[in-house]
């Protein structure tokens, strides 16, 4: 018996076993499906793509999606310590201030929240009004050098919108350089800023290799969990809580195996009904996302980072090519209303076959986000079987509003592609529309729509959890992952889940007092 579980050791899972198990009163185990993280590519910000399909990605994808045409979409998720930190392309973006307002939970507007991100981060800028220093996480400046990311911010610059040198301070319109959870050129993940560091603290047990089918739940109390590694059955036990952090597709289903969530659904499926939440596996929310990409002949695409001149530079300098996690410069454009419509991205490489098939050439890739989409899709259950992957449906697009945000986001791509700073790595199309027509474009979008890899809102505040993030109905359960979003952020996940866990390690330990 412990005093808290935890279930996944993710972006927020291993901030949730660092806080809690700073308390050496309390006991914590944390639970992982996946392996641990020390294959030494998971330091190596370039790498992250290569777990594509591997043992280490839970290797989802949508249902037929009704408004791509009945295409299916790859949806990557990491199986691994770390979770989506230990993989992803390390932007440090937060959202925007009018994101968290509107949530309208207590606690949890911007300036409520503000204080958890800044006590995370150790940024080497140094503090401010909206940054840290001293945390766990270290953000850096980019060390990647590369003319072709720099280039795209020049275009952006010719074309009239403005330079911003910090998307986290105080407006995030215009177009700058991401800055990025690295340290000295090294991935600095949750695993490696907030786990390993600890990992010697006798009151926390990390248990890999295990996946969670259900929460015990006795009596409308949640009292542990039950998983299985290697065909073995495994029990454990939890005196004060349980606590889900199994990411957005992962924690609906796990609280649907342990008969939380829509009634008619779970007796569909001859699970029995703990406690009705409809709500649970609904309110699905993406960043959709379309890439153009163009071929150049200069040798300054990601193609060239397994060169042995750029593994010296590496190893010597720890900067240059392979520490790129990808996404290098962008910015975000305001099109109606007062916050960003559009989050543009740009990366040295070449991408193809929605990233399964791998660059062929020397290329330039760049395009837009609907940074605040309308549509909703959901997670729900193919089967009674805990170890079956969820039914995902996005519904990308389904709203006509995402449809013609996402195709002014293509349009954008394509006017700033055409400007005089691009001209050397635009030389031929490779992605692109066949013209700038309003007919080609949308049918270029419906095409090429991507996920943006940043799930949420499926177990939203408000509607399956409260503002403490304790699961409606049950007694000593929360959840404490990007699910909880009850609308998406404008921008990547990575920093608001880091965020969300800081809070909730607060709530948890302060509960009751």
């Amino acid at each position: 018996m412990v005093d808290f579980v935890v279930v996944g050791a993710g972006a927020a899972g291993c901030v949730l076993a660092n806080r809690l198990s700073a308390d050496p009163s309390v006991s914590v185990v944390l639970i992982e499906a996946g392996s641990s993280d020390d294959h030494p590519n998971f330091q190596v910000p370039v790498a992250g793509g290569k777990f594509f399909k591997t043992r280490y990605d839970w290797d989802f994808d949508t249902h037929q999606e009704p408004h791509l045409g009945g295409r299916r979409v790859y949806l990557p998720q990491a199986r691994v310590v770390g979770g989506g930190s230990s993989v992803n392309g390390g932007a440090y973006v937060r959202g925007n201030r009018a994101d968290f307002d509107e949530w309208a939970q207590p606690g949890w507007d911007f300036v409520g929240i503000l204080p958890f991100f800044r006590r995370s981060e150790d940024n080497e800028r140094g503090e401010d009004e909206f940054h840290g220093v001293g945390g766990p996480l270290r953000v850096s400046d980019g060390r990647t050098g590369n003319p072709s990311s720099a280039a795209f911010t020049e275009a952006a610059l010719e074309a009239g919108y403005h330079h911003n040198a910090d998307f986290n301070g105080v407006t995030q319109d215009g177009f700058g350089v991401f800055q990025v959870t690295q340290r000295d050129g090294r991935r600095a993940s949750t695993s490696s800023e907030f786990l390993r560091p600890v990992l010697g603290r006798p009151n926390l047990t990390v248990e890999t290799d295990l996946e969670v089918h259900r929460v015990l739940v006795e009596n409308g109390r949640a009292v542990g969990i039950v998983g299985n590694r290697l065909d073995e059955i495994i029990e454990i036990r939890a005196e004060r809580e349980v606590i889900i952090s199994a990411g957005t597709y992962n924690s609906p289903k796990i609280l649907m195996h342990s008969g939380i969530g829509p009634a008619d659904h779970l007796r569909a499926f001859g699970l029995d009904v703990a406690v009705d939440l409809p709500d649970v596996g609904q309110h699905l929310q993406d960043h959709p996302h379309v890439w153009l990409s163009f071929g150049h002949d200069q040798p300054v695409s990601l193609l060239a980072a397994g060169e042995p001149e750029h593994a010296e530079r590496y190893e010597r300098e720890a900067a240059g090519f392979l520490t790129s996690g990808g996404p290098e410069t962008g910015g975000f454009v305001t099109v109606t209303g007062d916050a960003p419509d559009l989050q543009l991205i740009c990366m040295p490489l070449m991408v193809s076959d929605g990233f399964l098939s791998p660059p062929s050439r020397h290329a330039l890739s760049f395009g837009a986000s609907v940074a605040k989409p309308r549509t909703r899709g959901n997670v729900t259950l193919f089967s009674p079987e805990p170890t079956a992957k969820p039914k995902i449906v996005q519904n990308y697009l389904a709203d006509p509003a995402d449809l013609a945000m996402a195709i002014e986001g293509v349009r954008i791509s394509l006017h700033l592609s055409r400007q005089v700073a691009l001209k050397p790595y635009t030389l031929d199309a490779i992605a692109a529309p066949a013209s700038d027509t309003e007919a080609d474009l949308a049918d270029f979008t419906r095409r090429n729509v991507l996920t943006g890899h940043h799930p949420v809102g499926t177990c939203g505040m408000g509607r399956v959890v409260d503002a403490h993030l304790r699961v409606l109905g049950i007694e000593s359960l929360r959840v404490v992952d990007a699910s909880v979003m009850p609308t998406i952020v404008r921008g990547n996940t990575n920093a608001p889940v880091i965020a969300i866990a800081e809070k909730a390690a607060e709530l948890i330990l302060h509960a009751g007092t």
